[in-house]
This record gives C-alpha cells, sequence and structure tokens, in this order.
C-alpha cells in the first residue's frame, strides 16, 4: 500500500510542476501589459516602467518562473495586480464559497444518482428502469446554468421560498449562508445526477451478469440482498471513477453557476482578473483548479484501491 501511495504521490507533484510550467508559458505570450492596463491610457512611460518593477515583470521569464514556483512551494502566492492584496487571501475568501458548493453538489447528485442507477438496473426495462432513464435524458439535455434560472424564476420570483442570488457570508449565520447556496446546488448537481444514474445502472447490470452473481442466487441469497450486499461494490469502480471526473467538471462548472448567482466564488474572481489583466492571480487560479483536479484524481486512485485491493498490485 505505501508502494502504491508513494507512486500516485510522485505522479502528483510531476503532474503540478508540468501544468505551472504550459500555465506560465500560456500567460507571458499573452498580449497586453498589466502595468499599463491597471494605469490606463494616460499613464506615463515612466510611470508604467516604475509599476513593471514593483511588480517584478521586468525580470527575465526564467527567473519569474522560478520565483513564482518558490511562492507556491511556500504559500506565498503574491500580490493581485489589481486589488493589490495578497493572492492567497483573495483566494482563501473565494474558496469558501465554491468548496462547499462543489462538495454539497457532489454530494446531492450522488444521493440521487447512484440510488436511481440502482433502482432501474433491479427491474431492468421496466417502468422503473424507463423512468430512470427519462429523468437521465432530461438531466443529460438541460445546461446546469438554464436548470439555475428556472430555479430562480420558480423559487425565488415565483414562490419566494429562497434567494435568487448573492451571499451574504458564513459570518451572517449558517442558515442565510445556506439558503443562498441551495438552488445553486441543486442546479449543479441535477445534471451530474442524471449521468451518476446512467453510469450506476449500466456498471450494475454488467455486475449482474457474472457468474458469482448467478452462484449466491442458487445458494437461495434474494435479489435484493445479492444487489446491495455484493453487487454494488462490484459496480462501485466505474462509479468512484465517474464522481472524480464529475468533482472535477463541477469545480470548473462552477464558474457559471456563480456567475448566474452572483456567488463570489473563485469563477467570478477569475473572470475579473481576466478582465483586469491581474496575471498573477489568473495563474494562481489556474494552478489551484489544476490542483484540485490532480488531487481529486489522487484520491479516486486511493479509492479503488480501497473498493478493489487487486488494483493496487496491478497499479
Amino acid at each position: 500500500m505505501l508502494s502504491f501511495l508513494a507512486r500516485r504521490l510522485a505522479g502528483l507533484a510531476v503532474t503540478l510542476l508540468a501544468t505551472a510550467l504550459v500555465v506560465f508559458v500560456v500567460l507571458e505570450i499573452l498580449p497586453g501589459d498589466p502595468a499599463a492596463v491597471i494605469l490606463g491610457v494616460s499613464a506615463t512611460p515612466e510611470t508604467v516602467a516604475a509599476l513593471r518593477t514593483e511588480f517584478g515583470l521586468d525580470l527575465p521569464a526564467p527567473e519569474r518562473f522560478l520565483r513564482w514556483i518558490g511562492g507556491l512551494l511556500t504559500g506565498d502566492l503574491g500580490t493581485s495586480y489589481g486589488y493589490r492584496v495578497p493572492v492567497a487571501q483573495l483566494i482563501g475568501e473565494r474558496l469558501q464559497v465554491t468548496l462547499p458548493l462543489a462538495f454539497a453538489a457532489i454530494l446531492l447528485a450522488t444521493l440521487v444518482g447512484v440510488p436511481l442507477g440502482m433502482l432501474a438496473a433491479s427491474r431492468p426495462r421496466g417502468l422503473r428502469d424507463a423512468g430512470v432513464m427519462a429523468f437521465a435524458q432530461a438531466g443529460l439535455a438541460l445546461p446546469d446554468f438554464w436548470v439555475g434560472i428556472l430555479l430562480v424564476l420558480a423559487f425565488a420570483i415565483g414562490l419566494h421560498w429562497l434567494p435568487s442570488g448573492g451571499f451574504p457570508g458564513w459570518d451572517a449565520g449558517l442558515g442565510p449562508a445556506l439558503a443562498s447556496l441551495i438552488l445553486p446546488v441543486i442546479a449543479l448537481a441535477l445534471p451530474q445526477a442524471a449521468i451518476l444514474a446512467r453510469v450506476t445502472r449500466s456498471a450494475t447490470l454488467e455486475a449482474l451478469q457474472e457468474d458469482w452473481v448467478r452462484t449466491a442466487r442458487a445458494k437461495g441469497l434474494g435479489a435484493a440482498a445479492t444487489l446491495y450486499r455484493h453487487v454494488l461494490r462490484n459496480a462501485l469502480v466505474p462509479v468512484v471513477t465517474m464522481l472524480g471526473v464529475r468533482f472535477s467538471f463541477m469545480i470548473a462548472g462552477a464558474i457559471i453557476i456563480e456567475d448566474v448567482f452572483s456567488l463570489p466564488g473563485l469563477g467570478r474572481l477569475m473572470f475579473q482578473a481576466i478582465g483586469q489583466h491581474d496575471i498573477i492571480v489568473v495563474k494562481d487560479l489556474v494552478v489551484v483548479f489544476a490542483a484540485l483536479v490532480v488531487v481529486i484524481n489522487f484520491l479516486v486512485d486511493i479509492a479503488y484501491g480501497i473498493v478493489d485491493p487487486r488494483l493496487r498490485r496491478r497499479a
């Protein structure tokens, strides 16, 4: 198990370093001067040059990259060009919105999608199966931002049950903060629940065709007991894979949902940083997003080893 973890950690470190290098190279070749954008068209060349020196933009690219990587390793993400505050502070404040949103959405999608997939597989080609597949098709066809708009029209504008947008902050109390996240979580989770239902159904039906299932049935084990005691565990590997992929998608998809519901998360910060040509914030955010995806994939690999110990020996 230790060698398995060591290999996965080494791969994680290499992936993050390669991601940082690609992000730096791509953003460095973008046209535009952050100092000139911040100061405006009326700024003198001397003022622009002084600001470039303050931000370290006049240094050679290799030196800037090494300084940036050194800062990332020590937790110093630099200072925002536009906000003039530490980037770590900006990201920390926005993570308080994005991470709860993504975690709540993946939890809701799992609690809805996996049981529905199992339910559909228990009676294939029956009414249950048809109903679950109809839900899955609808979930795949509807974009999450459009679902969000419909939820706002129904529950915020029509029924006045929930706020239509904004985030009061966790300091305002747990109730108001959670209330502002309910509609975004549902909008983000429903399409993912549809995908998980389809994957769970397919994996369960495939597992039900195995010889050991027929053996368990022949020994007198009931259909429900066979399904939930034995089939579910063997069907979890593709489901866990999809959970990792969809959670990564939710982190990225939250950018659009945050804009729809005016949530001050990482997505809105990214939009603002791009508009202000705040390159240091953009670079750090892209690396944060990449790190979240890589760490999630690492946790999925660990989950593989827990669900099916045979995968640890093959890795």
